[in-house]
Order: structure tokens, then C-alpha cells, then sequence
């Protein structure tokens, strides 16, 4: 196919009326636009102005179909100029609605069924015959359902973006619509004024181009031109008089049965079109395609490549194979079969077991030490099912937990997953813009959490019904809104079976969702990884296997989300005296202490921590270092660690094995090594995190020279490339992100992981940084890893960061440095040029070893790094300081 630009314009139906002006617009070909007359429903000859657009095709080949695109109110088909510039071999037409944009001002009031059948007099003109793909934005995808039911026949697709499909009677409208509508304010802020129309414009992150701003403005420059904005809001059906209510009733009844491929794309910062539209519709249409663009708002065609989205989705319209259709576990060695959650049930019956330890909390509820049994964990589980069955909880519900590590969590997360409840774990390391986003993106329908976090979820209008851990004071409970407590539930539920009335509902089936688990952000918004049953079970087994556990051998949680897993493992866990949302923070004094409560456990922490485990061990009291010798076994994982950091810690646990496990939320446990693994690694680029466990496969994505990671999967030794992974226990999807779940499987059967690493001569994997972060430089390809590595042989260095300024091909190097002297953890601060001493040793350090030139070398207090891990460096947030500061312009923070 030639060029995506070069579009002829269509043999037209109509006569042109070529006397009239066609308007100048910014990114669309003249060609592609023209004005076409045709009868209204009141048998009106009105003109049209459509950009219409054909894709320049092979000889022989024709357009797959039409996309007939319909913008809202108070935009124009100016809307949609990127989908005539993305690669899609589909004929174009995006019209301006009578009244709006470029078409003719008639004088006339359309309501909503006026608009509907207006377009389809418009396509009877145009001859516009199946397949057809509508898309509809704003108010523009109400009257694009309704030219789809009314044209049934020849609809294929449907796509929506940011629009609702139906409003309660009674129901507030959004606020940015309530004075709009208010009637004495109306025409002041939608005709007399172009404040609505301006306001509209503003909602668009980042602001509009200011050319951009000016192609919308320009339809409406008077009062006379803006009437048909005035009469589309008073157009809008929120009360049952209204004259459009009937019609808007038909439409929401009516796309329940368009059972056509439907894909939804949204700017979830919305004020407007909210995620409360969204929720209806997927509850009209559960089978359609979601992705949610997390930075986008109103204006989300302006906001994201929505263009690019719906070219990779056209194809599953004409019945190609879905992109995201699970495909990894098929490909890779059969997983164990079993249920999450099961080894709680099994040692709460086996006499050895039952009374021993399952959770250990250093501080309870009332402030006291606490230990729970298998037991008594695994009655709490059933008592608690039992009681939310009762109370609503159905298989399927989304449930929320804002619960803090512990028996409580334990408890209520696999009560969850015995009936069928689809956990949502987001913790709290996320922080509350990453935790808002989680719980609203998740479209929670309960929210089970503790006081503090159920008054966010009430001040932050996180939907869902909410339910406290503990039984609160009445005020409290209609403060905060919350329905029961976690205490009464079980309350009923150990009632129910003590008279006799076992739990009432099947065990889900293999392929259900069991969980969404939320990655840590460190490459942007942070993404819910959905797992089945039997994907989660396979994940519990997994870990399992690689950390050795047991019931006699617990486990330390020093990073908050591995607290859920020595319970599904039959391990014995406590979380130590910290922070959970700064695990860099842990203390030596504090892993002593939580070490102490299960005599001999294995340790898990985050990277950061072992740092600063490090950092603090002269803190540590005789008791303290006997209990740091007894550990048998510490794991890490989040971020690669390097050798010199485990060698460092033989001293404080010379009794312990070290195994650096490599994984993600996506893939729990994918590769594993121990020190003396990395030690007969010897030197190489990158981190050597080892060997595939069983029943995983590790193959390579070779990069071409611009870094893209496109060609067929290797496993061949020394290739750099995106590394990919084939597992019975990869995550299913990534919720409502259907282009990113289709990125990440461009590879049939394989998850592209995003990490950038090579095998060696033996298979092992080293890891050298993030594909997104790989150096275009004019001396080649440099991965992060191979620079820090290199600027980190420096004395006095810590810790180093890998940035770029300029275009790709041509990318200069920036090091930013943690120097020992001057780091102060958590405290990021203003980078400065590092001591000219300090630049000389990095560049020379740097070009031996890599070959690339840096610079510019600057320090900092504390490298920026995600929520999460304390670790992974967030090395575009250094490159976006960098360009800005050398540039000469005033740098964001960072």
C-alpha cells in the first residue's frame, strides 16, 4: 500500500457546489474536503460539508469499507483529520453535522432523531453501502447509534469515543453541563459568547497547537454561526418531557443488540463523559474492545493516537484473528492445574499444620502482636465468603482491596477468589493519584478498604460500594458511606454455616478472571495485568518453586504486594515495621524483628531496600545480627541487582543463599539466579539474572538500527533485543488497555516484556534496560544498562542514569549520578553539574567501555525512580530535564 498521505477524493454523488469556498485546515488536503447538497427530513435542501477521503490503493484493490465518522457538539469532522493520515485502507467520510462546522446554518431546531435521519438521508446520497464502521464522539455517538440501528444492514463496526448513551431520569448531568443547560445562562455561554465552544477546547491535554485552536474556532466566529451549538445542548435529554427522551430510550435499549465488533477509546480525565458513561456502555456492550487512554480528556482524538488504535482494530472487523486473544499459555508447557488460594484449605486440615503459623502481624489492629493459624485463616476465608454472597457480592463483581498487608487482606482476597469476586490489587505505593486511577480504570463494584482509605474513595468519588474491615461507629458508617464490615460479614457467614448452609456457589471455572493486579508505574500509568484462575494458580506455583517455600519455611515481606503470596504458598509470612509505600526505606533493625517472629525465614525485598538494609546495619543489637544470620535464603527482584551488592551482604546474612529472581507483574518469576550464578556470568553487558525456571521460555526481539523491536524472535546467542516470554502463568490482558495488550503480543504466543536484554553461549538472560530507553546515538545503539554499568566503576559514584537529548540517530548522552557522599534517599532535588574531576572520570570511563561520547554530567541528591520498587530509574523523566536544561529553558522538576 503507498503512503497513508496520498488519498484521492471520491467520485462525488452529489454535484459539488464549486462556486462555494472550501476552509483552510490545518493537516487536511484540500482535495479530501467538498460540500454536497441533499434533502433534510423536512425536505429541505441543505449542503453538507464532508472530508471524504479515499486511500490511494494497488490497481485492482478496493477499500476495505467506509468509516463514517460524526463528531459532537461543539466540534466539526475537522475531529478526525488523523484518521485520514493513519495507514488504513478504508474510505473516510467525516461530516459536519447540519448547523455545524462548515454546513449550512438553516435556521432549523434538530432534535436527536432529526440528527439520525439526516445522516442517513445524507449516506442514501453518498450511495454509502456496508461494511461501514461508525465512530461517534461526544454527542456525536449518540446520533452515530442511531444512524447504526437504523442501518443495520450495512453496519460492520462501531467505535465510540468519550460519549454516553444514556442518562436516568432524575440523574445530574455532568457539572460541566449543568449551567451550560441552565436556561437563563444558556444562549450567553453557547451563542452570545463562544465560551462553551473556548471552554470545550481547553479541556484538550496538552493545550491545542494554537492553529489547531484556530481551525476549531473558525466555523463559529458570530453568534448567527454558533445557534446550532445553543440548540445542541438544548437538545440534550435529561428530563422525561423532553421531545429527544424517546428517542434516546430507543438507542440505549437498542445497542444491546448490535452485535457487531465495537470498539471503545477514552480520555479518562473527562469532565464531561466521565468513566460512568463508560461503565454503561460496556454494561450495554460487555463484549466490546476498551482502551483508555489514562492522560487523555475530553478531546481524546486530539489528545492520543486514537487513529493509530483503531488501524490496529479494523482488521478483527472483517474477521481477522483479534490481536489480543490470549495466546501465550497455548504456546508455552502446560501449567499445574489447581486453584489459587487451595494450600490454605489443605494445611487448615492436616494436623501438622492447622495450629501452626500462617500470618504473623508485628502490630495489630489494637496495636499488639498477632499470630493466625492455618485455621483459623482458612475459616475466617469461608466465614467471610460466606457472608458476601449474602450481602450482594455475586461472581464477577470487581472487588477493591485498599487493605493493608496482613491477616485481614489475606483473608478477604481469597474469600474473593472462592466465589468468584475478581480481586483488584492496587497498593498503596502507587500513591493516590496512581490509586485513583486503578480503582476508577478497574470500574470497581465494591470497595472493601480501611477509615482512611474509604474516605479517599468518598472524597475521590472512586465507584463501588464500600465495606469497612472493622464494625464503625454509625456516624462514621454514613459518613463514609459503607454498607457492612468485613466483621459482620463473617459475623453472618459463620451463622449461615453454623446452621448448616455451606457456601452456596461453584468454584470458578479455570478460564475466569480471578485478580487484577496493578504494575508499579515506572513507565507510566500504571497498568492492571488481569489473571485468570488458572493463570493465577500457575503464577502461585511458579514462585513457589523458585523461592523454595514451605510451610516450615516463612517468609519475610519486605515489599508489600509479596505479602499476599506466602499464604497461596503455604509459607508462614509477616511484614516488617515499615512504610509499605517506601520500601527503599526498610530498615537492617526492622528485618531483624520480622525475621525474629518466624525464627528462620527466607527474605524478600525490593532492590532499594537491600540498600538501605545495608546502610543501617550498624543500627543492629547482638539479637538483631544473630536473627539476620539464621536467614537461609533472601530473594530481590523489581529492578536488576547488581553483584557487588549481594557480595556486600554476605557479611550481614553469611548463612543466606541470594537469588535474584527476574520477573514482573505480568510474569511472576521468569528467569532465576544466585550469586555464585552471577559470579561464573563473569562480566558482561547488562545484568545476568539467569536462566529460565520451568516452564518458561525466553526468546529475543532483534532491534534495527532506529531501536525498533519488530523481526522474528531469536534465541540465539548475543543479539540485543526486546526480550519476550512464553508461560503458562502470564497475565491474560492488561484491563481495558486493548492496544497495549495488543503491543505486548505482536509476537504470536509470546509477551513482549518492554525489557531490553541478550541470551548467552549457556541461555542465560542479561537485562540491560528498558526498550523505550535504548540510546539512537551517531555512533550506534547503546542500551542504558551498558552506560551506568561503565559511569558506576567510577569511585564515589553510587548509583548512575542514562539520559538522551536530541532526535533519534543522532541522541546525545547525559549521565545523571548518585554520588556516596551526596545522596539523601527520597530527596531527588535540582541536578547540578557534577565536579569537573567527576565528569572527566565518567567520560573517560564511559567511552572505554561503551564507545559513546557523553556531554554532560550532572548529580543529584536522589536518582527520580518509581513508587513501587525504590529502583527503577525513571530515565525519561531524566532526558526530559536534560533536553530542557541544556536547551537553555527552565526545567520541570523532577
Amino acid at each position: 500500500m503507498t503512503s497513508p498521505a496520498r488519498r484521492r477524493q471520491s467520485t462525488p454523488d452529489i454535484a459539488d457546489a464549486a462556486a462555494e469556498e472550501l476552509p483552510q485546515l490545518p493537516g487536511v488536503d484540500p482535495r479530501h474536503q467538498r460540500f454536497v447538497h441533499v434533502r433534510d427530513h423536512a425536505g429541505r435542501m441543505c449542503r453538507w460539508h464532508v472530508i471524504d477521503a479515499t486511500p490511494d490503493l494497488p490497481a485492482g484493490e478496493r477499500p476495505r469499507g467506509t468509516i463514517l465518522a460524526v463528531h459532537g457538539n461543539p466540534t466539526f469532522s475537522f475531529l478526525y483529520r488523523s484518521l485520514i493520515r493513519a495507514d488504513i485502507p478504508w474510505r473516510i467520510i467525516a461530516v459536519d453535522q447540519l448547523e455545524m462546522g462548515w454546513s449550512e446554518r438553516t435556521g432549523a431546531k434538530r432534535t436527536l432523531q432529526d440528527r439520525i435521519t439526516d445522516l442517513s438521508l445524507l449516506t442514501d446520497a453518498l450511495s454509502i453501502r456496508g461494511p461501514v464502521v461508525t465512530v461517534g464522539h461526544d454527542w456525536g455517538g449518540i446520533v452515530s447509534v442511531g444512524w447504526a440501528l437504523d442501518n443495520r444492514h450495512d453496519l460492520a463496526g462501531m467505535i465510540l469515543t468519550n460519549t454516553g448513551i444514556h442518562q436516568e431520569i432524575g440523574e445530574q448531568l455532568p457539572k460541566a453541563l449543568q449551567l451550560a443547560t441552565t436556561p437563563a445562562v444558556l444562549p450567553a455561554t453557547t451563542s452570545l459568547t463562544d465560551a462553551f465552544l473556548r471552554t470545550t477546547l481547553s479541556l484538550s491535554s496538552p493545550p491545542l497547537a494554537p492553529e489547531v485552536e484556530r481551525a476549531y474556532l473558525a466555523p463559529y466566529r458570530t453568534r448567527q454561526r454558533r445557534r446550532g451549538i445553543e440548540q445542541f445542548v438544548a437538545d440534550i435529554p435529561a428530563l422525561a418531557g423532553h421531545p429527544s427522551r424517546p428517542t434516546l430510550e430507543r438507542l440505549a435499549d437498542g445497542i444491546r443488540d448490535l452485535d457487531v465488533p465495537t470498539l471503545f477509546a477514552w480520555g479518562p480525565r473527562d469532565v464531561v463523559f466521565s468513566d460512568r458513561y463508560l461503565r454503561d456502555l460496556l454494561d450495554r456492550v460487555p463484549h466490546a474492545a476498551v482502551h483508555r487512554f489514562e492522560t487523555a480528556s475530553h478531546l481524546v482524538w486530539e489528545d492520543a493516537d486514537v487513529a493509530g488504535l483503531v488501524a490496529r482494530w479494523l482488521p478483527t472487523v472483517l474477521g481477522e484473528p483479534d490481536p489480543t486473544a490470549p495466546a501465550v499459555s497455548s504456546h508455552a508447557q502446560q501449567g499445574p492445574v489447581g486453584r489459587p488460594g487451595e494450600r490454605i484449605a489443605q494445611l487448615a486440615s492436616d494436623p501438622a499444620h492447622r495450629h501452626g503459623p500462617a500470618v504473623v502481624e508485628l502490630a495489630g489492629p489494637d496495636g499488639t502482636a498477632r499470630t493466625i493459624t492455618w485455621e483459623l485463616l482458612n475459616t475466617r476465608i469461608e466465614d467471610i465468603a460466606a457472608g458476601m454472597l449474602a450481602h450482594g457480592v455475586r461472581p464477577g463483581d470487581r472487588v477493591s482491596l485498599l487493605v493493608p498487608p496482613g491477616a485481614d487482606l489475606a483473608a478477604v482476597l481469597f474469600a474473593c477468589l472462592r466465589i468468584g469476586a475478581v480481586a483488584v490489587i492496587a497498593d498503596a505505593g502507587l500513591g493516590i493519584a496512581g490509586l485513583t486511577r486503578a480503582v476508577v480504570g478497574s470500574h470497581a463494584d465494591w470497595i472493601i478498604g480501611i477509615p482512611t482509605a474509604l474516605a479517599g474513595a468518598r472524597t475521590l468519588s472512586w465507584p463501588g460500594r464500600r465495606i469497612s474491615v472493622s464494625t464503625l461507629p454509625t456516624v462514621d458508617r454514613t459518613v463514609l458511606g459503607v454498607d457492612t464490615s468485613i466483621t459482620e460479614l463473617a459475623r453472618s457467614g459463620r451463622q449461615m454455616r453454623e446452621l448448616g448452609a455451606p457456601l452456596d456457589v461453584a468454584w470458578p471455572d479455570a478460564d475466569d478472571d480471578a485478580a487484577i493486579l496493578f504494575t508499579s508505574g515506572s513507565t507510566g500509568p500504571a497498568k492492571g495485568a488481569v489473571y485468570t484462575h488458572q493463570q493465577m494458580h500457575a503464577m502461585f506455583t511458579a514462585v513457589g518453586e523458585t523461592l523454595q517455600l514451605d510451610p516450615e519455611r516463612g517468609l519475610v515481606a519486605g515489599f508489600a504486594p509479596f505479602a499476599l503470596l506466602g499464604p497461596a504458598l503455604g509459607a508462614p509470612s509477616v511484614v516488617p515495621d515499615m512504610d509499605i509505600r517506601r520500601p527503599g526505606e526498610l530498615t537492617a533493625t526492622a528485618l531483624a524483628e520480622a525475621i525474629d517472629a518466624l525464627g528462620a525465614p527466607a527474605v524478600f525485598t525490593a532492590p532499594a531496600a537491600l540498600r538501605n538494609i545495608l546502610a543501617t546495619a550498624d543500627q543492629l543489637d547482638d539479637a538483631g545480627r544473630a536473627a539476620m544470620a539464621r536467614v537461609p535464603s533472601y530473594f530481590s527482584a523489581g529492578a536488576p541487582i547488581p553483584a557487588h551488592l549481594l557480595r556486600e551482604l554476605r557479611d550481614l546474612m553469611p548463612n543466606a543463599v541470594a537469588l535474584t529472581p527476574y520477573g514482573m507483574t505480568e510474569c511472576l518469576a521468569a528467569t532465576a539466579i544466585d550469586l555464585e550464578g552471577i559470579e561464573a556470568a563473569g562480566e558482561g553487558s547488562g545484568v545476568c539474572v539467569g536462566a529460565p525456571v520451568p516452564r518458561v521460555e525466553v526468546a529475543i526481539a532483534p532491534m534495527d538500527p532506529e531501536g525498533r523491536t519488530r523481526r522474528e524472535p531469536t534465541t540465539d546467542p548475543g543479539i540485543t533485543g526486546e526480550v519476550l516470554l512464553r508461560a503458562p502463568h502470564i497475565r491474560d490482558r492488561y484491563l481495558n488497555l486493548w492496544g497495549t495488550t495488543a503491543e505486548s503480543m505482536r509476537f504470536t504466543g509470546w509477551h513482549a516484556t518492554g525489557d531490553v536484554g541478550h541470551l548467552d553461549e549457556d541461555g542465560r538472560l542479561w537485562i540491560e534496560g528498558r526498550a523505550a530507553h535504548v540510546l539512537a546515538t551517531a555512533q550506534g545503539l547503546f542500551t542504558p544498562v551498558q552506560v551506568e554499568d561503565a559511569a558506576e566503576s567510577v569511585p564515589t559514584v553510587r548509583r548512575a542514569g542514562a539520559a538522551v537529548v536530541g532526535p533519534r540517530g543522532t541522541q546525545q548522552v547525559v549521565v545523571h549520578l548518585e554520588t556516596e557522599d551526596g545522596y539523601r534517599p527520597g530527596k531527588t532535588g535540582t541536578p547540578r553539574p557534577a565536579p569537573v574531576s567527576l565528569q572527566e572520570a565518567v567520560r573517560r570511563a564511559v567511552a572505554e567501555r561503551c564507545g559513546v561520547e557523553v556531554v554532560a554530567v550532572f548529580t543529584t541528591r536522589a536518582l527520580p525512580t518509581d513508587i513501587r520498587h525504590n529502583s527503577k530509574i525513571d530515565r525519561a523523566a531524566l532526558s526530559r530535564w536534560s533536553e530542557q536544561t541544556l536547551a537553555g529553558q527552565k526545567a520541570d522538576a523532577l
